[in-house]
This record gives C-alpha cells, sequence and structure tokens, in this order.
C-alpha cells in the first residue's frame, strides 16, 4: 500500500541510483547520494527528538542541495519539513516559530544571527558529516519506524498570509500528494525524464511538487537562483545549459520576459511542458510564449495554498484573443470544485460564486490554529447526511459556455501577488496596530498595474519612505506596498467602516 512519500522514494531509486538527482550551480548529488546523506542526517533527528514522530522541523536555509536534503532526512524521520524564508523579518520568524513550535531549526551558521534569542534549538549543517554511503542497518531503523506512518500524517507545513499579523501554517499531507502526483503523470505523461527547471522559492508549494517529481519519479532537479528572475535572460541562458524539458513558475517573471522579446532571441526549445500558477497570467503575454513554443504544452493552474498545489487546470492548446483571460479550466482528478452563489446553492452557467472545494486534495488546516480552521474548513453546504468538509477559497468565479472555470476576483481583500497569497488587512493591521505609524489606512490591490496600494491617513507627516522603511522591518519584500496615496480624512461608508470598495474602485479606475 502506497501511504508515505519518502518509503516510495525509497522502494523506487534503486532503478535510477546513479542517475543526477539535484543540480545545484557546480553541485551534482546522485539519488544515491541524495538518499545515504538523507538517511543518515535523519538518524541524527531521530535521535535528537527522542523517536517522536509527525512533530514539525523548520528548515532555515537559502534554496540549494542541503535543503533538498533537510527536507528528505525530515521526512525519513517521520516528521513534517516546514521551509522558511531567509529573507523574512525577525518579527515574522519569531511569530511563525511562537505558533507552530517545531522542534528543531535546521540551518547554517551564517544565519546564527537572525535566529539567536528565538528559543528554538538549532541544528547546523555546517557541523555535519554526511556519509555518501549506504548503511543497511540505519536504513532498517528507518523503515521500521516509517511503517508506522499512515498516508494523512503531515509531509510539510507552508506558512501563508495572515490577518492578525502571524501567518497561518497549513498542514499537507502525504495522500494529498500522492493524488496530485497521480493526476499530474495521468494527465502530462511525466515518465522520470523531466529536468525541472526549478524556480520557486523553497517556502512555495510548487518546490514541493517539484521534490515529489523527483521523490517519486526520478525527474531532476535543476535549482534556479532566485535572483535569476531579476535577469531574464540568464535566467533563460541557465535554462538552456541544463536542457530543462519542464517549468512551473509564477506569470510574472514569464511576462518580463514576453515584455523584452527574449524568446525570439534565444533558444529555449528545449522546453516541452509550460505550467504556470499563482496569479493571472495576461493574456497577450501568453500568446506570445506559445507563438514562440509552439511544440511546447501549456498549462494554467490554479488553487489556494489550502488546496494541496492546485485543484483546477486548463491545457492552454490554442491561441486566444488578447482581451479574453485565460480560463483556469476544469478540476482535477479526485478534486470537485464548487461555484456556491451567496445562498450556497450551485451556481448556473455564467452565475458568479465563491469557489469552493472538496476532496482529498484538502490541507489538514492550519497547525495549532484551530479557530482559523473551523472558519475556512466547513461543512458542505450541499451535504446534510454526514460530515464532509469543503474548503471556501474566498476567490470568485463562473462556468462559461465550455464547462470551463473562469476566474473572476477575490470576495474579500485576499490577493495573489508575485505568486504569494497575501491579506491585505495583516498589512493595514502591522502599519496600523503594530508599528502604529499611521491611524488609519486602507490597502488595496491595483490589478493593472499589480501593485499593492496603501492609502493612508497622516496627521504626523511621515513620508511614504520612512513608512516603507519601518513596514519592511515586519513583513517581507513582497508584501510592503509600492504605492502610497495620503489623504485627510479616509472615506467611510453607512455603518461608518473605511470604504474599502470606493477606494479600490479609485485606485483600479486610474
Amino acid at each position: 500500500m502506497i501511504k508515505n512519500l519518502i518509503m516510495e522514494f525509497d522502494r523506487r531509486y534503486e532503478a535510477y541510483a546513479d542517475k543526477v538527482a539535484v543540480v545545484d550551480q557546480d553541485k551534482k548529488n546522485t539519488f544515491r547520494q541524495l538518499a545515504a546523506k538523507s538517511m543518515h542526517f535523519a538518524e541524527l533527528l531521530v535521535e535528537k527528538l527522542q523517536g517522536k514522530r509527525n512533530i514539525p522541523v523548520a528548515v532555515f536555509l537559502p534554496k540549494c542541495e542541503m535543503a533538498v536534503v533537510a527536507d528528505m532526512a525530515i521526512a525519513y524521520s517521520g516528521n513534517p519539513f516546514m521551509n522558511l524564508d531567509i529573507k523574512l523579518p525577525r518579527t515574522r520568524i519569531h511569530n511563525i516559530l511562537l505558533r507552530v513550535q517545531p522542534a528543531f531549526i535546521v540551518s547554517r551558521k551564517a544565519y546564527a544571527s537572525a535566529l539567536a534569542g528565538l528559543d528554538v534549538p538549532v541544528i547546523y549543517v555546517d557541523d555535519l558529516e554526511l556519509s555518501e554511503q549506504f548503511s543497511s542497518s540505519v536504513h532498517a531503523q528507518l523503515m521500521q519506524r516509517l511503517e508506522k506512518q499512515i498516508d494523512t500524517d503531515p509531509f510539510c507545513i507552508i506558512n501563508t498570509s495572515g490577518s492578525t499579523g502571524t501567518p497561518k501554517g497549513v498542514i499537507l499531507n502525504h495522500r494529498s500528494f500522492f493524488d496530485f502526483y497521480n493526476w499530474a503523470i495521468e494527465t502530462f505523461h511525466f515518465n522520470g525524464n523531466e529536468v525541472i527547471g526549478s524556480l520557486s522559492p523553497i517556502v512555495f508549494d510548487i518546490f514541493d511538487f517539484e521534490l515529489c517529481l523527483l521523490l517519486l519519479s526520478g525527474s531532476q532537479m535543476v535549482l534556479l537562483d532566485a535572483n535569476l528572475a531579476i535577469f531574464p535572460a540568464r535566467l533563460l541562458q541557465t535554462v538552456a545549459a541544463n536542457q530543462v524539458n519542464f517549468i512551473f513558475w509564477v506569470p510574472t517573471i514569464m511576462v518580463n520576459i514576453a515584455n523584452m522579446d527574449l524568446l525570439a532571441k534565444m533558444d529555449v526549445s528545449c522546453l516541452q511542458t509550460i505550467w504556470f500558477a499563482g496569479e493571472v497570467f495576461p493574456t497577450k503575454q501568453f500568446n506570445y510564449w506559445r507563438r514562440n513554443l509552439p511544440e511546447a504544452t501549456f498549462a494554467n493552474l490554479y488553487g489556494p495554498i489550502e488546496i494541496t498545489l492546485d485543484c483546477s487546470y486548463y491545457i492552454a492548446d490554442h491561441e486566444l484573443p488578447d482581451d479574453q483571460p485565460l480560463p483556469i479550466g476544469k478540476p482535477c482528478n479526485n478534486t470537485e470544485i464548487l461555484l456556491l452563489n451567496d445562498d450556497d446553492q450551485l451556481c448556473v452557467e455564467g452565475e458568479v460564486g465563491e469557489i469552493c472545494v472538496r476532496g482529498t486534495s484538502l490541507a489538514m488546516g492550519y497547525y495549532n490554529n484551530p479557530e482559523k480552521t473551523a472558519a475556512a474548513f466547513v461543512q458542505n453546504p450541499l451535504n446534510h447526511s454526514y460530515p464532509e468538509l469543503i474548503y471556501r477559497t474566498g476567490d470568485l468565479g463562473y462556468l462559461n459556455a465550455s464547462g470551463d472555470i473562469m476566474f473572476k476576483g477575490r470576495k474579500d481583500n485576499l490577493i495573489k501577488h508575485m505568486g504569494y497569497r497575501i491579506e491585505l488587512g495583516e498589512i493595514e493591521h502591522i502599519a496600523v496596530n503594530t508599528l502604529k505609524i499611521v491611524p488609519n489606512c486602507c490597502v488595496v490591490y491595483n490589478y493593472k498595474q499589480k501593485a499593492i496600494t496603501m492609502i493612508y491617513e497622516n496627521p504626523e507627516h511621515i513620508s511614504s519612505i520612512e513608512i516603507k522603511k519601518a513596514m519592511a522591518t515586519q513583513m517581507p519584500r513582497y508584501m510592503v506596498p509600492t504605492d502610497f496615496l495620503e489623504m485627510e480624512l479616509l472615506p467611510r461608508n453607512t455603518n461608518g467602516k473605511i470604504d474599502r470598495l470606493k477606494l479600490s474602485q479609485m485606485v483600479n479606475e486610474k
């Protein structure tokens, strides 16, 4: 019975043990080396955890070969990994650790100052001497432990934005990853010959899927430096040099490549399968990609982090008018998407409703956060006969005449920006309640400019530069507003609340 991702890797990898598994610039690790290092690291973790299972272990490393080893070692030890962004402000790291309370943090001594005083023991990989030789005794002990695992045990925890200033730790289990992996294999015929151009940060669920392809199919991961996103030409050069044939990227970088007409100047015909997700891909720039890579398969995927990877897809196999948005398509196998209207009834064709999801792809909830879990994962209102949870995404959509789901926007003030899911209320909370830099503010999103915009009352006349500098100490760079608008008094609606809709319309009608 298939129930654990790392056990499946252990059963399969001998078939391609000497094949290169991970390329990290000039470093290359075979599957045999990767397995041996991971098992020896796992042995140490088991000892330090005193045999406990299903206890989170945090990873505070840049995207590198050692981060892959650490994630695999944590899985081999029977515990979920939680990758952290090394660029996060210290306060945010503290809030995450306070909520999740991992047993350990795996890191390097170079980051010791960032982790000092956080009350979580640190395992420094600098001190480890990981053998690249297989140990039958270590292997036997680890397998004996893993036999006790079941497929609904957690595989990883991914942190996402929270409206109170504390991120929520989304728990994803082994079964849901198997479901998504099997759908991907059946739909796109992956066979282990994939060379993955891994660009997403290790805190993204995209990275976790790429890791699954490595574990279950023997696909190769080429770790692309995140800084390459700033230099699209160099990024494509690296793709070509490594003969990357599969990418799963956020559209922002793909739009930049299209706007610079780089595909006409560089040969990346090695690309065979191109997935994109995380935000809307403008159709004009998508058409550019498809015209320049006519032999490639393109797929638009959709799904919040609370759904393991994604829950719908659209294979874009023909050109669309530039002003016509790409559909988000149909549900992935073993997942159902319900479009519910305000009366919690199924929408008819063309009627806009909230995108709700049911199936084993659903996350297990938010770690150590039962209140938020209960609010988001609720009983299916269409089912009154037995317990059945659905996840209410807060996104709006409708069915077109072809039966494809079209994305319409947000029901509340949660957005996708640069591939990250962000609650605008969290930015407001930090500005007003944590930093107290302004008495009132409203943060909205300019969809045309893809800009987070802060509109605020400013009796002290603090400059926008000072506001940005202060906010950068409390949140990651991608959350800090880029546009600012000062008002003497923010508009209110009839119940006295800030008129968010009016401000959003004002910004988006510019």
